[in-house]
């Protein structure tokens, strides 16, 4: 079983209405552990592609064949953290499950929103890569930000992030505003070298949009789109958006930076107001499956966060990073991403997405 409904589709008031509702019938007579294996499971997830796999590999298999009814609320992450935030305050809230980033994950526990999780009533994360582990955040998948090219028309890549300042790339370089946190380190790394100086890198990158006038599209879907047309030559994104775009059939490349790549892990936590938590940790445990965390890896091109999937060797070194490269990885400062993340989209949409 399973239901939908779109963050863009339904005004707030009405959702909320709407999920009150159902939650109220679909609960009535229902307590205890009864609850855990039938009733609604909340899941505000992205959209596309994303939310496909996650259907496709997680909660059709593996939640719903345990009796609980997924609910999906899709949206970004802005509007999906604004509505938990507002959320805080009740005594119930609406969501079970969120899908995040591990920076937005932080914040979400430094606002007071994410629980701590029980990690008895998650047996799978016993098989989580123990440096990717938190208490409120399951992880889930990873990769870093990379520069993918069209080996057809680019025979000399960039092999630095810096290298894309050069008027060459002029018309020819696209971005994504889903990534604009990770563009904004990025300038700053270049100018302050670490992943805190986001401030020292502002100017930089109205230099690049002056130079190169990059093409911004709305989302990842978008940017592969104009990378298989040939709309733009070459992208900063994740290793695993390229390596979904060459297996879909376009002549792309992947450049490691020499700066080292960013680092992105994304999984999920449970609302402290969650509604069902029971329904919560069934979801979670599924999440971390071992052959559902193989099999969405050979679909998405995502590292499993569990180190006991079982990937074949050739599909592991193509998703994974070399030791060499693993050593070079960015990872973003928690505290300084949750503390600026929300100036940082402003200025972004005010300076760059215009």
């Amino acid at each position: 079983m399973n239901a939908f409904r779109s963050a863009e589709t339904f005004s707030p008031t009405r959702r909320q209405a709407l999920l009150g509702s159902a939650a109220a019938i679909l609960t009535a007579g229902v307590g205890g552990e009864a609850h855990a294996a039938a009733g609604t499971v909340v899941v505000s997830n992205w959209g596309g592609d994303w939310n496909q796999r996650t259907v496709r590999f997680v909660e059709t298999p593996l939640v719903e064949t345990q009796g609980l009814t997924v609910v999906r609320d899709l949206g970004m992450e802005p509007e999906r953290k604004a509505k938990l935030l507002a959320e805080r305050r009740l005594r119930r809230g609406s969501i079970d499950v969120i899908h995040l980033n591990d920076s937005d994950g932080f914040e979400m526990m430094k606002q007071d929103v994410l629980a701590d999780l029980d990690r008895a009533r998650i047996p799978n994360y016993g098989d989580v890569v123990p440096a990717l582990r938190k208490d409120y955040f399951v992880p889930w998948l990873y990769s870093g930000v990379v520069i993918i090219y069209n080996k057809d028309k680019i025979k000399d890549p960039p092999r630095s992030y810096e290298e894309l300042w050069d008027k060459k790339w002029a018309g020819r370089l696209g971005l994504t505003n889903q990534l604009y946190f990770n563009y904004m380190m990025m300038s700053g790394l270049i100018q302050g070298g670490n992943m805190t100086s986001v401030d020292s890198g502002r100017d930089r990158l109205v230099a690049l949009k002056e130079l190169v006038q990059p093409r911004l599209y709305a989302a990842h879907q978008q940017l592969g789109a104009a990378l298989a047309t040939g709309e733009v030559d070459i992208a900063l994104n994740y290793k695993a958006r390229g390596l979904q775009w060459i297996n879909e059939g376009s002549p792309l490349a992947i450049q490691y930076p020499k700066e080292g790549a960013i680092a992105i892990t994304f999984g999920a936590g449970m609302p402290r107001r969650a509604p069902n938590p029971e329904g919560a940790y069934v979801y979670l445990n599924a999440m971390l499956d071992r052959k559902a965390m193989a099999e969405l890896a050979a679909a998405s091109f995502y590292a499993p966060a569990n180190g006991s999937a079982e990937l074949s060797p050739d599909l592991r070194t193509r998703i994974d990073f070399s030791p060499e490269e693993r050593e070079h990885l960015n990872f973003p400062d928690y505290a300084y991403v949750s503390k600026n993340t929300a100036e940082w989209l402003e200025w972004w949409n005010k300076t760059m997405a215009r």
